[in-house]
């Protein structure tokens, strides 16, 4: 089955947000800064600290959250061309390609090391930061079905 593939940048840009949220090291601060808020939200109703460190952790959890849910995602999407011509999408039981007028690429379903779906795209990756989107809206359901099984029985 072939599909063609056009990239909306909104559409983009949200399922960008899910694979860097989605990362173990991004998680991992992101529970540290939220220990501190609450931890120094705790002290500071307990009038054991001042309420400069309270502060300073606001901040950082807003910076960080300004950081990875704009600035990454919008810096990604500006350095890649990859979201910018129409690919056309193929697969079958054994292998999947991508083809355009910038190049082409073909994997085995068995070279994903994992994939997951956001509400626009197929997410699929080669590697911990090796990673592709496929969008789901030109991809008929019962393909969408077949992809979710064929990627269930790698």
């Amino acid at each position: 089955m072939s599909y063609l593939v056009q990239y909306q940048k909104a559409q983009v840009l949200q399922a960008l947000r899910y694979h860097f949220i989605k990362q173990s090291e991004i998680k991992t601060l992101m529970i540290v800064v939220n220990l501190y808020a609450i931890a120094t939200g705790v002290l500071l109703f307990l009038k054991k600290i001042r309420p400069e460190l309270f502060l300073l952790g606001s901040i950082l959890w807003i910076v960080l959250l300004l950081l990875f849910w704009y600035v990454m995602p919008t810096l990604f999407y500006k350095k890649t061309a990859l979201f910018k011509p129409t690919w056309e999408f193929s697969f079958d039981a054994n292998e999947a390609s991508l083809s355009s007028a910038i190049g082409s690429a073909q994997w085995n379903w068995t070279e994903l090391t994992h994939y997951f779906e956001s509400p626009y795209f197929f997410h699929f990756y080669f590697g911990p930061k090796t990673f592709f989107l496929i969008p789901k809206e030109h991809i008929l359901l019962e393909a969408q079905h077949e992809i979710r099984g064929l990627l269930k029985h790698k």
